[in-house]
């Protein structure tokens, strides 16, 4: 059994899927946290779907589809953070914006000429169809999101947690929240490649979110969260291997049975209070 998973390793395609997993899968646990403590969760989900007009705009007129929603999940993202640490009170503006970038999305989809598989793609995601050119994109995209995000991370925290004594020491909640919503709208995209745009939300909020059960402490919760993506994504791959089935489900199902492992243990062993 052994041998036949390790036997995986020598297609390009598997690692290539591993790399781009895991880099996704990284940036969407420490994303993730921040979406958690400043309760953006709604955002999170909203970007992914405003990324399917992206997606389909692009392959409708030839373009790369993950440029595509990484154009529009970006300039989304960096338009909602302007309503600062009040984002998740702005839910209903949100919800009406969602709806209609949807609607768009479902016309480009209608629109689109080209082969079924792409849409399938867009929407469910295509680990396994990940290029070397696309790998080194995410690295890159990965990389520079997460130095930036190093660069305000504390002030992002103080801002998240005590807002109003953050912005009387005259720091920018609107500057903060747009930044963020940005790297937001990157972490979306590439958890996308991985799991879909459907099912984005699993990966970039579904380890942070077991994690923040259990830990505390900064630190903590980033490093498990990370370690939780890591191996749902490798789990997953690798089941899926074996299995044929997607590995978006896998990944998905894994995740969800964590945090039922999570929560029962939270409530009926350990008695954590949310």
């Amino acid at each position: 059994m052994l041998d036949q998973l390790l036997s995986n390793f020598s297609y390009d395609f598997v690692r290539n899927a591993f790399f781009a997993g895991s880099i996704a899968a990284i940036l969407g646990a420490v994303v993730g946290y921040f979406v958690i403590i400043r309760n953006v969760g709604f955002a999170a989900h909203a970007l992914a779907h405003i990324g399917f007009t992206g997606a389909t705009g692009a392959a409708l007129f030839g373009l790369s589809s993950l440029q595509g929603m990484l154009l529009i999940s970006c300039v989304a993202g960096a338009l909602m953070g302007v309503s600062g640490n009040k984002l998740h009170r702005s839910e209903l503006a949100v919800g009406m914006v969602l709806s209609f970038a949807l609607g768009v999305g479902t016309l480009f989809l209608a629109l689109y000429k080209g082969f079924a598989g792409q849409a399938t793609s867009i929407l469910f995601g295509n680990i396994f169809g990940v290029s070397h050119s696309q790998i080194v994109a995410t690295l890159v995209l990965a990389i520079l999101s997460l130095v930036a995000l190093a660069l305000f991370s504390k002030r992002l925290l103080f801002a998240s947690l005590l807002p109003e004594l953050a912005e009387s020491r005259g720091i920018s909640l609107t500057g903060l929240s747009s930044a963020f919503m940005v790297i937001l709208g990157i972490a979306v995209t590439l958890a996308s490649q991985v799991v879909g745009i459907l099912l984005v939300f699993t990966l970039v909020i579904g380890p942070a979110g077991i994690a923040a059960r259990f830990c505390r402490g900064f630190w903590s919760s980033i490093l498990i969260s990370i370690l939780i993506g890591l191996f749902s994504v490798w789990t997953g791959i690798l089941l899926a291997c074996v299995t044929n089935w997607p590995p978006s489900f896998w990944i998905t199902a894994i995740i969800f049975t964590l945090y039922l492992i999570g929560e029962t243990l939270a409530r009926y062993v350990f008695r954590l209070e949310r």
